[in-house]
């Protein structure tokens, strides 16, 4: 287990689930380690000398991480973090030449790839560059108080090619992407939040607690149906409208059993005044 982990997990032990350590993918000194938590899987890169920034064997571990979450029954769903200083600085420039930018699953790992289950980003300190890109990718971004977000490799002229001219003006509106895309400007967590950045904004060393609680309730509700409807909604964004409702009832329309056993749990009394929600 990681030292962040654990401080993480003994400052929280009695808002987290178990903690069930699954072997490391290889050496302890490897850059990225897959770790799991109740039904969460959490992908953590360390490399703390580089604030976390990502090489080639952090790119090719990464990619293994969420191979090993794709296959990983047991885990409904995937958190990525760092460290309390940094969440990803991007790719390290100092390495860049180790990236492999025609990688099907893009240079920073997997950011080019999809995730058949929901993904949380667990942010604090510095998410930077291709660790933006990296949180955008994640369904949900939890930040902690003093997280610094930005573009910053407008600075040295490197482009973005890890999703985030997609998904920045998916996530937050053009005007507002083209803005962060164009001047490569800081971010803190609190404008983060008021634009949409980020879902939620928590107290210092909170954050991949609470990205741990969330997971537990995603967890907990009906899969089938949840699954369908995130498909549906990342799918369908690209579609025409007309499109996306053909997507969304033909994803959703084959689980009517499923629905009604919900419907016939509502009736019976359950959930009555947001209770699970």
């Amino acid at each position: 287990m990681s030292a962040h982990f654990a401080a993480v997990r003994l400052r929280s032990l009695s808002e987290l689930a178990r903690l069930d350590t699954i072997a490391p993918m290889s050496a302890a000194a490897d850059p990225v380690r897959y770790e799991r938590s109740g039904n969460a899987a959490v992908i953590t890169i360390e490399r703390p000398e580089r604030r976390n920034a990502v090489d080639g064997e952090t790119a090719e571990q990464l990619r293994r991480g969420l191979s090993r979450f794709e296959q990983d029954d047991g885990a409904r769903v995937l958190i990525v973090t760092g460290s309390e200083v940094a969440f990803c600085a991007g790719a390290d420039l100092k390495a860049i030449e180790t990236l492999d930018i025609d990688h099907p699953q893009g240079p920073m790992g997997f950011t080019r790839a999809a995730s058949s289950k929901p993904t949380i980003a667990a942010i604090s300190g510095w998410c930077l560059a291709g660790g933006l890109e990296i949180a955008l990718w994640c369904d949900l971004r939890i930040a902690a108080e003093g997280s610094t977000f930005g573009l910053f490799e407008r600075r040295w002229g490197v482009p973005l090619i890890d999703g985030g001219t997609q998904r920045l003006p998916r996530v937050i509106g053009m005007g507002r992407a083209l803005e962060l895309i164009l001047s490569g400007r800081p971010v803190d967590a609190e404008e983060a939040l008021r634009i949409g950045l980020v879902n939620e904004v928590v107290p210092p060393g909170r954050a991949l607690a609470r990205s741990l609680e969330l997971a537990e309730r995603l967890a907990g509700f009906p899969q089938e149906t949840m699954l369908a409807d995130r498909r549906a909604a990342i799918e369908g964004a690209g579609l025409t409208f007309a499109e996306g409702l053909e997507l969304e009832y033909r994803l959703g329309g084959p689980l009517g059993e499923i629905a009604a056993r919900g419907a016939a749990r509502f009736a019976g009394g359950a959930g009555r005044h947001g209770e699970g929600a």
